[in-house]
């Protein structure tokens, strides 16, 4: 017991006192402070203590811890409008590799035994090649509103993939969609006002969106590429900071960017999918968890994305930061952890090379789909016990 009676010294009891008064627990500095009103000798020499005492119970009357937000397993709350732009109506602006991107990234977040999204029509739509056309992404993102607005408990994941690029004359950035022609960019495309204005006005209070762009020249190994010809007057950047700080806007609010500036987003050497979206994928799946942890929320998503996908641009000899923008908001969970069985013991450093082996198998699925002609959703995962997982470079 730290608190005795029998202590004389003012300085033993000052420090026993301070000490529990750290503790914080309510029912500590209750029996502290009753303590000290009946001992006469403590109380003499340390009524400022009590005062002190006092104090503090007083704050406890209007403190209130943040709540744990419960997730079940089924995420009835959670929405999801995944964009790929992969093929273009003008060829050379295609991008393929959007499209495995977001095919992956559904596999995981609808799998029952990752991320537990419901795969409907009503909880989460992809849109990619013909149909990622302009007004299609506007009128899902309409969707979206009206999810939030019968939903007071919505949590809404927004991912674009695809060419992010600035009109250098006007200082305008435009997504482009799939339907956007180099004759008319500035009426074809989706300015990125437009896209923010329509976010806006999704009423739920947890918003994440996450901006993958700027691929062009991420298209092959950085020795290998060739600059993208763009029209007159743009460049390919990455989404602006004022159009960030826009659409950030209100409370609950995240957005995520794959790269700053004009740094681009690459590739992965063996031609997969994005450095970007293979990290996210981990942090899904518990790269920056703790043993125990049920959900993966925002922080685990910033915290491995931002480590990771720095390092593994290195490794091929390119620069890639992610960014990481949020309105005044809690930490909010974003998916399940391993269905919600959470993450094992022994954490991310034993799971990894099964997380990496369960990412393999989403990219062989995809592959085998597109060889026969057609893409499909879902993911088959061989779960694997302990080591023998694949990790890439």
């Amino acid at each position: 017991m730290l608190f005795r009676s029998k202590d004389s010294d003012y300085f033993v009891l000052g420090n026993a006192a301070y000490a529990l008064g750290k503790i914080g627990s309510e029912n500590t500095i209750i029996k502290l402070t009753k303590k000290l009103q009946n001992d006469s000798f403590v109380k003499q020499g340390l009524s400022e203590i009590i005062t002190a005492i006092q104090t503090i119970q007083q704050r406890l009357q209007y403190y209130k811890p943040t709540p744990k937000i419960p997730m079940s397993k089924s995420l009835s709350h959670n929405y999801a409008l995944l964009i790929g732009v992969g093929d273009c109506k003008y060829p050379d602006w295609s991008l393929p590799v959007t499209v495995k991107d977001i095919q992956a990234i559904k596999s995981f977040l609808t799998n029952p035994d990752f991320c537990s999204y419901i795969d409907d029509e009503n909880h989460l739509r992809l849109l990619c090649n013909e149909q990622a056309t302009k007004q299609n992404i506007l009128n899902n993102i309409n969707w979206l509103q009206e999810q939030a607005k019968n939903d007071p408990e919505a949590t809404i994941l927004v991912y674009y993939s695809g060419h992010g690029w600035l009109d250098k004359s006007t200082q305008n950035y435009y997504l482009i969609p799939h339907d956007t022609s180099p004759i008319k960019l500035q009426k074809t495309a989706l300015p990125a006002t437009d896209f923010n204005n329509a976010l806006q006005e999704i009423s739920a209070q947890k918003l994440l969106v996450i901006i993958d762009s700027c691929h062009a020249q991420g298209m092959a190994t950085a020795k290998e590429t060739d600059q993208l010809d763009l029209p007159e007057n743009f460049s390919q950047t990455a989404l602006p900071k004022n159009l960030i700080e826009d659409l950030k806007k209100g409370t609950g609010r995240a957005v995520f960017t794959s790269s700053t500036g004009y740094q681009l987003s690459w590739i992965r050497s063996d031609q997969t999918m994005s450095i970007y979206t293979y990290h996210l994928l981990e942090a899904l799946q518990g790269g920056d968890n703790k043993p125990g942890d049920k959900y993966v929320t925002l922080s685990n998503l910033m915290h491995h994305v931002g480590k990771t996908v720095p390092q593994s641009a290195q490794q091929q000899g390119v620069e890639q930061t992610p960014i990481f923008d949020l309105s005044q908001t809690e930490d909010f969970p974003v998916a399940l952890l391993r269905g919600g069985k959470g993450l094992p013991e022994g954490g991310w450093e034993k799971t990894q090379p099964e997380a990496q082996e369960n990412i393999r198998n989403a990219i062989t699925v995809q592959q085998g789909n597109a060889a026969g002609g057609e893409v499909k959703n879902q993911v088959f995962i061989d779960k694997i016990e302990g080591g023998g997982g694949i990790t890439f470079s």
